[in-house]
């Protein structure tokens, strides 16, 4: 497994690579600027499970932010820098965890060894971003497009030159649209370097389309074994990426720990509003701090049975539903005392 042999790295108070657990991200959606906003909404994504928050670097106003943005949180801060070397020297001394940068946005070398001294007075990790829509013009030539060969050369190029520079406290991250172009380019740089490598489908769009496009991708990447952090990138509430890699992770057997909601698709002979239900106990069951399987089904014929390798579950009838624990009915619930039927049992859950 790739990730099992990566370099470690420390970001804050966290380690990854060298097989530590993959951990999620994401990134604030806020003006860095707006202190009381960006901590507020780091706060959520904390509380939906996020463990490494990147926030954008614009202005020097944004860089000085950082500093009472990463007092009032929980976990490490990343800040993400596009073209001015400036606000990444100045993201360093204001406390960043760790700092995202293309080098080859950054200008020239000098302008580059300024931010890696930086980084190298305070052992803070860069992460050597490169996405396939800025890919240089030379290696687009070189390889007749854009190509994952192409991705990967460009990412390597960068890291060698700070390698040269004497730094090697390096995170990679090479990032596409293109869903199979990126699973082939990580399949690739995996092959050539131990750095630990953050993943995500770039653009990949909104909650519905997003989704799918990053199940396929990350799905493909991470089961390879290639990855040490993972972001869904969505556009929407990031919220909504945290539970979706969460999801990933433990759909993959990556994770462990959280309910898992299953629930039938429904048929003809579903009399109960299932798919308002299944949405219901997937709201409720993350309240829950319980490794178990919870399945929502709609037919008390056949439910229990479709679904007995869950731990418990409910299945609805007509005007009346069913309570049943690994196959077996427990009792005949009504329709509308369902969902406190169950959460009574999560509540009071002893295995």
């Amino acid at each position: 497994m790739y990730r099992d042999h990566t370099k470690k790295v420390i970001i804050g108070n966290r380690v990854i690579g060298g097989g530590n657990p993959i951990l999620i991200q994401s990134m604030t959606n806020t003006k860095t600027e707006d202190v009381e906003a960006t901590v507020a909404q780091i706060l959520r994504l904390e509380q939906a499970g996020c463990e490494i928050i990147r926030a954008t670097v614009p202005t020097m106003e944004a860089a000085g932010a950082l500093g009472e943005i990463k007092r009032r949180i929980h976990i490490p801060l990343v800040a993400d820098i596009h073209f001015d070397y400036k606000m990444a020297v100045a993201a360093i001394e204001n406390g960043a965890d760790k700092i995202r940068i293309n080098p080859g946005n950054i200008g020239s070398r000098e302008k580059v060894e300024a931010v890696i001294s930086a980084a190298r007075e305070r052992n803070v990790p860069i992460r050597v971003g490169v996405n396939s829509g800025s890919l240089e013009k030379e290696l687009v030539e070189k390889y007749q497009g854009v190509t994952a060969e192409g991705i990967v050369e460009s990412a390597l190029d960068k890291v060698h030159m700070i390698e040269e520079l004497g730094y090697d406290n390096l995170v990679i991250s090479i990032k596409s649209s293109d869903v199979m172009m990126c699973v082939r380019a990580h399949e690739i740089l995996a092959q050539k370097t131990n750095y630990p490598l953050h993943v995500g489908i770039t653009e990949a769009g909104t909650l519905y389309s997003g989704n799918i496009k990053s199940a396929a991708g990350l799905g493909i990447i991470l089961y390879q074994g290639i990855g040490d952090t993972v972001r869904v990138s969505l556009t929407g509430d990031p919220v909504e990426e945290i539970k979706s890699a969460k999801l990933l992770l433990r759909t993959l057997g990556l994770r462990r720990g959280g309910i898992e909601v299953v629930s039938c698709p429904t048929c003809g002979r579903t009399r109960i509003d299932l798919i308002g239900l299944a949405n219901q106990v997937e709201t409720m069951a993350a309240e829950f701090p319980l490794n178990i399987k919870v399945a929502v089904m709609g037919c008390a014929v056949n439910g229990p049975g479709e679904a007995k390798e869950a731990d418990i579950g409910i299945a609805g009838g007509d005007g009346e539903g069913l309570l049943f624990k690994h196959g077996e009915i427990i009792r005949k619930v009504p329709e509308d005392q369902l969902l406190a039927v169950l959460r009574e049992e999560l509540e009071n859950w002893k295995g």
